[in-house]
């Protein structure tokens, strides 16, 4: 049995050898992508001299009043010549006439006729209110950093690049498979000893929240044939990565693990010192044109989770280079305690007050009680080294 530690630099390791490759995609769909390029500006931004408010394009000099001689709308751009007497009525956004480089708002004149009066008391300044051209960024400059992920904040800046498609890195293929003679399918009403199974569909959303493609293999019997042939089926698939849950612990019916080994899948760890979760096995399997990651996961809800959220999301997060703030440290608002050196993460309700993160962790702990964790919002780390944590300690969360 392994460290935490050394599990998160084994997993590291490894899944640097996947090779990201891109494809390019409509803009709309580019949200919640990861650029595989940087987004050069092919025009200045603005592109233009503009007017930041409803007003008067002028001259600055040294009147106080001036001949309205026109207006410019935002595209109906129309060229005057200026002297230091007229003014140019402009819109929000509209091109400063040539010979203007002043936008006085429509708030401190007057008009009388044709003519514009400044208000008794108010200051002129050169250069007011006009975005200048280039000022948000210069041709050529980049806009956006390969490496980001879209959101529906970075459209508006694609769309003013230019970018009506948008070079991204494929999605990562991941395939999900369950194993359990107890698992039924969600729709089915549970009888006896059986349950629902839940670990697919709790793991392709998270696979969904992280912006890649899972592949549903579904759950098959404690069978070791059955489960053999499902597994073999899944790594012959275009997948980057296998996700199993359940049948790797010790029991008389986990048969994964000595599946993995038999088929070629290299081991390079099986179980982590830390609860809930230890059982977790990862491998690798190379095939002709890539290495397959394999993860056989507990098959408990909430270790599996766990496992999900501690090694394979952050191992994502660094292959995409995200720096997600997913950790957060917080004073914990309760005792808590346990009776190992195993590094225990807790189900906690992770809040802001006053400019204070805190947490609480009011929750059973139980790896198959899937209710209480789905009420929670992070995982309170418990070292190995400590016994007992004590209310207004500061306590390490990983949000979920």
């Amino acid at each position: 049995m392994i460290s935490y530690k050394e599990a998160c630099g084994i997993i590291s390791k490894e899944i640097e050898q996947i090779i990201l490759l891109s494809e390019e995609v409509e803009i709309l769909s580019s949200v919640g992508r990861v650029l595989a390029e940087d987004i050069i500006a092919d025009v200045d931004l603005p592109p233009f001299n503009n007017s930041a408010v409803d007003g008067y394009a002028v001259r600055f000099g040294q009147s106080r009043e001036w001949n309205i001689v026109g207006e410019v709308s935002a595209g109906n751009y129309k060229q005057y010549s200026i002297t230091d007497k007229d003014a140019v009525l402009i819109t929000t956004g509209s091109k400063m006439p040539d010979g203007t480089d002043t936008s006085i708002p429509i708030e401190i004149v007057d008009v009388m006729d044709d003519t514009l009066y400044l208000k008794e008391g108010t200051i002129l300044k050169q250069g007011m209110n006009v975005r200048e051209k280039g000022n948000d960024l210069v041709k050529d400059k980049v806009a956006l950093l390969k490496y980001e992920k879209i959101s529906s904040k970075n459209i508006g800046a694609l769309a003013t690049c230019g970018k009506s498609k948008v070079k991204v890195f494929r999605k990562l293929k991941i395939a999900v498979l369950a194993t359990g003679d107890e698992l039924i399918a969600v729709d089915e009403v549970p009888v006896d000893d059986k349950i629902r199974i839940s670990n697919i569909y709790s793991i392709c959303a998270a696979i969904v929240e992280l912006g890649h493609e899972p592949v549903v293999l579904g759950f098959v019997k404690d069978i070791k044939e059955l489960i053999r042939e499902e597994v073999v089926k899944a790594i012959a698939l275009d997948i980057d990565i296998l996700i199993t849950t359940g049948g790797v612990s010790v029991g008389k019916y986990d048969f994964l693990k000595e599946i993995f080994n038999e088929i070629g899948i290299q081991e390079k760890f099986w179980k982590v010192n830390i609860k809930p979760g230890k059982p977790i096995f990862f491998g690798t399997f190379n095939k002709s044109c890539k290495e397959i990651l394999v993860f056989g996961l507990p098959g408990n809800p909430v270790s599996s989770s766990v496992n999900f959220s501690v090694f394979i999301r952050p191992a994502l997060d660094k292959l995409y280079k995200q720096n997600v703030t997913r950790v957060v440290n917080a004073v914990l608002q309760e005792d808590i305690q346990k009776k190992d050196d195993k590094r225990h993460f807790f189900n906690g309700v992770l809040y802001e007050e006053n400019s204070i993160w805190k947490v609480n962790s009011r929750f059973s702990n139980s790896s198959g009680n899937l209710i209480e964790m789905s009420r929670a919002n992070c995982f309170i780390v418990f070292k190995e080294e400590l016994k007992n944590l004590f209310k207004g300690d500061e306590v390490t969360c990983i949000r979920m």
